[in-house]
């Protein structure tokens, strides 16, 4: 039963391993080489719904048009860097400034970009339809009073104006942002002073290609490979995901007031969800290592003389959960634990609970650890003496196998006798390994994806708990903690299984050496309790058996 228990252990622990490797990097591909900013393409505006006179505009492919863009238009606030490009109005880079692109850099993060690094990825919006001012043939100019705008923190909001005007048609193209706030509102102003009603729709998409996920850039060579795709809720359906290689495939298919189109990658997200005065019709498609999610509106009519405003709302930030609850219902789930989840979301507000009192990550791990170890002591406790028990009756387990020799049957008897007087239970050994591992799992997830953690530091080298410690103390430790742990568990009497068990730390010190630091020092924190909790066990133990022999 014993060795059962012990290979059980093992293939347990091995698979925990295997599972958190396969997390590695799995979509990991090579960063594109740098090219020359890229012109708006031709073939971004997306197709029209057929219906009553609104004419369908073919996506098929047509030559791209190298466009003059001009100045870009950029704005500042305390959240971000923006670049707004004339042609289409639309969102061309934004780089977020409360967040570092690399660990002690001076640059920020640069979310969305459009051809600087070789990448494209952009938040794009205008209006298409019978007398839409985007088509395939080439996308709306826009005129604004500046070009450069800057957010005065005293009044609280900035707004950029973008004006089209033709034949007594002005549109009036606004992005507002807030100080403190991530989402951005888009709003079209329709003022028709022509003769003629005005017919159309408003769509807003994000377009992206297939380079590779620059939050990983600073991650080394073993960097945690997390989702890459798009993603879409409806408050039937609050959390979906659609990899890039199924945009195609006609799977988004909703229409909701509340609903959402996101793509996500590791720590950030950009997500566009239309207002409540209209539904939005969502989509995806691909072309050209191309990939679009958005949402059109339904139709909308302005009669002459009159004049209307649809808008969305642009989020281009991290995936902190507090303020993606609040732009839309489900896209809080964009901060994805898997499986986990149930486990991780918990373990993180504890988390968050703990750095609000502690200051630091790694103490409110290490809180975490502390508050793990108590809510599983009864379990523990009784784990630790009967392993104790084991341990002190070692002598006696020799004695019967020498007694019995070969004979299986009658020492397995034996054993079993003997487990009974002394109030043994071989299968309580498994208990604290068998309760952490969901722990351990969900924590690693938490580590993965919640961005509060990105390059959060804890003491001396420890500079960012979220990716591996660059010295490796770390894990080295955690496999010392191991060995002497096993030193007081009972040692298998199976030469083979004992030879087995003592190189276990060293296997599981090597896995450890890429995992994030914060994930290694809540198992070697874990380890330094359970040595503590079970040296004091076995002391107790002893004394109880010698004075029983007494």
């Amino acid at each position: 039963m014993q060795k059962i228990l012990r290979i059980l252990i093992i293939i347990a622990m091995l698979i925990t391993c295997y599972l958190l490797i396969l997390a590695w990097r799995d979509d990991y591909a090579t960063t594109k080489p740098a090219t020359t900013p890229v012109a708006t393409n031709t073939n971004d505006v997306p197709a029209m719904s057929a219906g009553g006179d609104v004419p369908v505009i073919s996506t098929a492919q047509v030559a791209s048009v190298p466009v003059q863009t001009g100045q870009l238009i950029s704005v500042s606030t305390d959240r971000y860097d923006i670049k707004i490009d004339p042609v289409g109005g639309d969102v061309v880079s934004a780089s977020l400034k409360q967040y570092d692109a690399v660990l002690g850099g001076d640059e920020p993060f640069v979310l969305l970009e459009s051809g600087q690094r070789g990448r494209t990825y952009v938040a794009q919006s205008g209006l298409i339809g019978q007398d839409g001012i985007d088509t395939n043939a080439g996308r709306a100019t826009y005129t604004s009073p500046q070009t450069h705008y800057v957010l005065n923190e005293t009044s609280g909001t900035l707004q950029v104006p973008l004006i089209y005007q033709k034949d007594g048609l002005t549109i009036t193209k606004t992005y507002t942002f807030k100080a403190g706030e991530y989402p951005i509102t888009v709003s079209y102003n329709i003022n028709n002073a022509t003769e003629n009603n005005w017919q159309g729709q408003m769509y807003a998409q994000l377009k992206r290609d297939d380079s590779a996920d620059p939050g990983l850039d600073d991650k080394g060579m073993m960097g945690m490979a997390t989702y890459l795709g798009g993603a879409w809720g409806t408050p039937d359906s609050p959390y979906n995901k659609l990899k890039f290689k199924e945009f195609n495939d006609d799977e988004l298919k909703g229409q909701d007031k509340d609903g959402w189109v996101a793509i996500i990658q590791h720590y950030f997200v950009s997500a566009w969800t239309p207002s409540g005065n209209f539904d939005g019709q969502f989509y995806s498609r691909s072309q050209n290592n191309e990939h679009f999610i958005g949402f059109n509106s339904p139709v909308v009519n302005v009669p002459a003389g009159k004049q209307m405003t649809l808008d969305a709302t642009l989020y281009a930030g991290p995936k902190v959960q507090k303020e993606l609850s609040g732009v839309a219902d489900g896209l809080e789930k964009t901060v994805d634990y898997g499986v986990f989840w149930p486990i991780s979301k918990p373990l993180f507000m504890i988390l968050e609970m703990l750095y609000k009192v502690l200051g630091n990550w790694g103490w409110a791990i290490i809180g975490l650890t502390l508050i793990v170890k108590i809510a599983l002591f009864w379990l523990s406790n009784k784990s630790y003496v009967s392993m104790a028990k084991m341990r002190a009756i070692a002598p006696k387990l020799e004695a019967l196998k020498e007694k019995h020799g070969d004979d299986r049957m009658a020492m397995s008897q034996a054993m079993m006798q003997l487990y009974r007087d002394e109030k043994v239970n071989p299968m309580a050994g498994c208990l604290p390994i068998l309760l952490q591992m969901p722990i351990f799992l969900g924590l690693y997830w938490c580590l993965v994806e919640s961005v509060e953690l990105r390059h959060a530091p804890w003491i001396l080298w420890i500079k960012d708990l979220s990716a591996m410690d660059p010295w490796f103390v770390l894990p080295i430790f955690m496999g010392a903690t191991m060995y002497v742990q096993q030193l007081l568990n009972p040692q298998p009497s199976d030469p083979m299984q004992a030879k087995m068990m003592k190189i276990m730390p060293l296997i599981f010190a090597v896995f450890m050496l890429f995992f994030p630091a914060g994930l290694v020092l809540y198992w070697t924190v874990n380890n330094l309790f359970s040595m503590a909790h079970q040296h004091l066990v076995n002391k107790r133990i002893e004394k109880q058996m010698a004075t029983k022999a007494a």
